[in-house]
């Protein structure tokens, strides 16, 4: 290996490792907030790639149908929720959010995608279409379990895992998609070149962590966020809402999880299932910040894609086994420091 192809896998980890970074946010974000394993973060980031290939061929995406299936349960659910307890006063607000929003965005994609508009456009198409299937998760499937164990959370986000692989299969095939370059071409740095789209992704990653400290550290919705995090309760006691702070949790990590897949588009082919893969190495970054910092999360992410990169290129084969057999020694280290006792909660 010389100079320049040790330069080039740099390139390529770092480009994955903020893509995992992302990821990990999301997963992160949902959690403290929750308690739910957000599982289906891979499946948000395929879904978003593959609605951004879809529409460069100017075909309609299957994601319009899904948007409206899980629309619909997400009414009756908590129109159900509703009913039995006898509380009606967002039920509006969710109605418009499950019936006027599929229909509005169904139709603007249904006019947009046979014009096969510009890749601005599409990826604004995808974010629109992507975005909201975590929080219509949430309310379909994790509202009325908000009360559950952790270990019955993750066991729901295991079903909606593979009932959204399911669901991928059968909306978008099995062909795997992949988007041309939002930004094509390269910048020439003198002993090295590094193409747009990495410029492109570290762009949106900062833009986007710098926008999240700023929401949890300025914002009162993100003090919200953090309230719930710490303390259910005291966040209840203090007028703060723990079912609005997780559906919010749960748009963000659904933004987070259909921009990613507008940048990774032009980088990977995807296909349906390969959410899980991807969602995996991101969690890795999130069990090296132990579940709570946001900055160590992103630091794991980062060594993950570029573990990922040079195992990719000294042992093609064994690129995966390499980096989850990295994450042993992480676990064996945190076991051996945790503070935890049997008798916590």
């Amino acid at each position: 290996m010389n100079a320049t192809i040790a330069a080039l896998l740099l390139q390529d980890g770092l480009t994955n490792g903020l893509l995992y970074a992302l990821i990990a946010l999301s997963i992160l974000i949902v959690f403290l907030v929750t308690r739910v394993f957000w599982i289906p973060a891979g499946e948000m980031v395929v879904f978003g790639a593959l609605s951004m290939g879809f529409l460069n061929t100017g075909v309609l995406p299957g994601t319009v149908w899904l948007l409206a299936i899980l629309a619909g349960v997400a009414l009756l659910s908590y129109s159900w929720s509703c009913w039995r307890l006898r509380e009606w006063g967002h039920w509006w607000g969710v109605l418009a959010f499950c019936v006027l929003y599929p229909l509005a965005v169904g139709w603007l994609t249904a006019w947009a995608a046979p014009l096969r508009p510009d890749p601005i456009w599409r990826a604004l198409l995808t974010l629109l279409l992507v975005a909201p299937l975590a929080p219509l998760a949430y309310l379909a499937v994790f509202r009325p379990i908000a009360g559950a164990t952790i270990l019955t959370k993750l066991i729901v986000a295991v079903a909606l895992h593979m009932v959204l692989i399911g669901l991928g299969l059968l909306l978008f095939g099995a062909e795997g998609l992949r988007s041309p370059a939002l930004i094509s071409g390269r910048i020439d740095i003198g002993f090295t070149r590094i193409s747009w789209q990495l410029v492109l992704v570290l762009i949106a990653s900062v833009v986007l962590m710098l926008a999240l400290w700023i929401f949890f550290e300025r914002t009162l919705w993100g003090k919200a966020l953090r309230a719930t995090a710490m303390n259910r309760l005291g966040a209840r006691l203090v007028a703060v809402r723990p079912e609005a702070s997780g559906l919010l949790a749960f748009g963000i990590a659904g933004f987070i999880g259909a921009l990613t897949g507008v940048l990774i588009a032009p980088i990977s082919t995807m296909y349906y299932d390969g959410g899980f893969l991807i969602a995996l190495k991101a969690f890795i970054g999130v069990v090296c910040a132990a579940m709570v910092s946001f900055p160590a999360a992103v630091a794991g992410a980062l060594l993950v894609g570029v573990l990922d990169a040079f195992a990719a290129f000294y042992a093609s084969s064994l690129r995966d086994v390499i980096v989850f057999a990295a994450l042993i020694p992480i676990l064996i280290w945190r076991s051996l420091t945790s503070r935890h006792s049997e008798d916590e909660e």
